[in-house]
């Protein structure tokens, strides 16, 4: 990732304990300020963002610049997660950082579980960068692609007309495509297609047409459903892919007409079923109380069980290594997603 050499360095090293992650490495004290941040990555059309919601922890770094982060907080099933530094994090710059418009931030994307031990040796010098070396063998598939990007970028440059540019979409189109196939993991094939499939990519006009006839997005909905059966990516994936079907299909025949009416149903019975889903989980016996709280974030499920333990609001920020601020953003979010309006509510559906 030339984007970030030369601005954070990780050296993450020493064995994990059992089920815990351990993530060691360096930061230059002299280009950031000391806090570093872990997030974890539910929605991959957020990946280039700076999300408080999604922010699992922080940790200071010491006076030489290592920080270190252990611990049970991961799931046990692979996601995308981000480390990230930034200069946005005094008080007027507050909201901005927490808003996702830090302009002064750096991050690298990797996939991680629960008991991970990893390496990210990256060089400060500008030209030169190592490896990942990772217990997990999937961790490193974001930075191989992005370096991929890199070449990419790097031919563009060499494409001024209009004729070449079109035959260079095509090209690292498919070039793209077959590197996340050779990857063997879904959520590197996930990382590609959300770039080469965003609104604002220049991509995505080739997307819509190759989205058509080509089998490969129905392979990677397969491939998704079988590793990652029960995950949030694999819901999102499904969903964006019936609709960007159903934008393209009025353009073909009377046949792909009709299945664009299959289609429409098929998505009219998901929104019937996710109303009830809702009104399932808005109901407060045992059972709609379980699917609220697996509604819940991480993070969040760490605040809800504090708060069940009666820490105020510092006491939790001090055991997550939040902000107190922050605290109070997963406390209205739980809330919310409990329908319910204070603590004594909570405690009442949970105690009784």
């Amino acid at each position: 990732m030339r984007f970030f050499y030369g601005i954070l360095c990780f050296v993450l090293f020493g064995n994990s304990a059992f089920a815990q992650h351990n993530f060691k490495g360096f930061i230059d004290h002299d280009r950031w300020e000391n806090q570093v941040y872990l997030s974890v990555i539910d929605d991959y059309r957020t990946l280039s963002n700076i999300n408080d919601e999604q922010i699992i922890t922080r940790v200071s770094a010491d006076s030489t610049g290592f920080f270190q982060f252990t611990g049970n907080q991961l799931d046990t099933e692979q996601k995308i997660y981000k480390l990230h530094v930034d200069n946005c994090v005094s008080e007027d710059d507050i909201n901005i950082h927490f808003e996702g418009h830090c302009s002064d931030s750096k991050d690298i994307l990797f996939i991680a579980k629960h008991n991970d031990t990893i390496q990210f040796p990256l060089s400060f010098d500008a030209q030169m960068f190592c490896d990942i070396v990772s217990s997990n063998p999937k961790t490193g598939a974001f930075i191989k692609i992005d370096s991929l990007k890199d070449e990419m970028k790097f031919a563009y440059s060499e494409f001024r007309s209009i004729a070449n540019r079109e035959l260079n979409n095509k090209k690292w189109f498919k070039t793209l495509q077959d590197f996340g196939v050779s990857l063997n993991e879904p959520l590197a094939e996930l990382y590609i297609y959300a770039f080469l499939s965003d609104r604002s990519s220049p991509f995505h006009r080739y997307y819509l047409e190759d989205l058509k006839d080509n089998p490969y997005y129905d392979g990677l909905l397969s491939r998704l459903e079988s590793s990652y059966p029960n995950s949030a990516y694999t819901r999102q994936y499904k969903a964006e892919l019936a609709s960007d079907k159903f934008i393209v299909s009025p353009t073909e025949s009377d046949t792909d007409l009709f299945w664009t009416y299959i289609l429409f149903g098929l998505l009219m019975i998901s929104l019937l079923f996710n109303l009830k889903l809702i009104r399932k989980i808005r109901g407060k016996n045992g059972k709609g109380l379980a699917e609220a709280t697996s509604q819940l974030t991480k993070q969040e499920q760490n605040v809800l069980q504090l708060l069940l333990e009666d820490n105020s609001n510092k006491d939790i920020a001090d055991a997550l290594f939040v902000s107190v601020s922050t605290v109070k953003t997963h406390v209205n979010n739980v809330y919310r997603k409990l329908n319910v309006s204070s603590r004594d509510e909570l405690k009442s559906l949970y105690h009784k």
